[in-house]
């Protein structure tokens, strides 16, 4: 079977490593980010407010620091908004912290007003209209939503009629549109709210469990599986109805291992894959 080698793409500065990373991703513009705090979260301890650094690493190799007050989200989600603030959130909400479940943060590290998304969060990625596309797992099966920076629902999955959406597997937004292959059906669909005419398209799916999703012009890539297909990439052609498989192949650290605990991060044409220690980023480009 091909091994295709992540491209190495970002890593934080060693002179934060004593840091412990909360959580990292990648925006809509490419911009690696870092959460960091001084110390690990344990289990069983009181959740108090605390101060974090966002460590930025833009595609150029830049590097901006932000400093945040006051995080309360123990096992956090991250991503800039357009005008350099950020987005912190709780994947899980305690019934007395409901209403505080999302941080919204500006450019100087300031927090606004905070609001509730729901519980069980997968995903959590900003578009760049400044929309927070959130997707839940099953313990909350609210399906894919759309929330503006504020606060206000901008979109929800609830009318979308999409097939077998229990859990968002999958979640990539790129632009203002979102990409999803959600469980049980897996389908691939394609989220457009701006679009008045078929703002939702769904195409029949047979790739099974996929983490990651990227979309270039007709062509798809499928990344992660059950079992043995944890480091599968499943290729595939976008037809009228349905995705037809086109090959399949492994996908590999750049040196050629496998990786381990990972997070994963789909915009538009590319994966972004991070392993432990959560220190470095690679990328998969659908597009080259």
């Amino acid at each position: 079977m091909q091994k295709t080698a992540l491209v190495p793409y970002a890593h934080l500065p060693h002179v934060h490593h004593d840091r412990h990373v909360l959580t990292s991703t990648v925006d809509v513009s490419g911009t690696a980010h870092w959460l960091l705090a001084e110390h690990a979260p344990q289990p069983g301890d009181a959740v108090r407010p605390f101060d974090a650094l966002v460590v930025s690493v833009e595609p150029d190799g830049g590097v901006e620091l932000t400093e945040l007050s006051a995080v309360r989200a123990r096992w956090p989600h991250l991503d800039r908004l357009p005008d350099g603030g950020f987005v912190v959130a709780a994947s899980r909400v305690r019934r007395d912290a409901d209403a505080n479940q999302v941080q919204v943060f500006d450019a100087l590290g300031r927090e606004t007003a905070p609001f509730s998304v729901g519980d069980a969060i997968e995903h959590l990625l900003v578009d760049e209209a400044g929309r927070i596309w959130v997707g839940h797992f099953d313990e909350n099966p609210v399906g894919i939503r759309c929330w503006t920076a504020t606060g206000r629902l901008a979109w929800t999955s609830d009318d979308a009629d999409i097939p077998g959406l229990f859990d968002c597997y999958a979640l990539n937004v790129s632009g203002t549109t979102a990409w999803a292959c959600p469980y049980t059906d897996f389908p691939l669909v394609e989220i457009r709210p701006d679009r008045t005419h078929r703002p939702v398209r769904v195409w029949a799916n047979r790739v099974q469990g996929a983490k990651a999703v990227a979309v270039h012009g007709e062509r798809v890539t499928f990344y992660g599986g059950y079992g043995e297909d944890g480091d599968r990439l499943a290729h595939a052609e976008i037809g009228e109805t349905s995705v037809e498989p086109t090959g399949v192949g492994l996908l590999t650290l750049p040196d050629g291992s496998a990786p381990g605990r990972r997070r994963i991060v789909g915009r538009g044409s590319r994966i972004y894959v991070q392993d432990e220690p959560f220190t470095t980023w690679g990328v998969y480009d659908l597009s080259s």
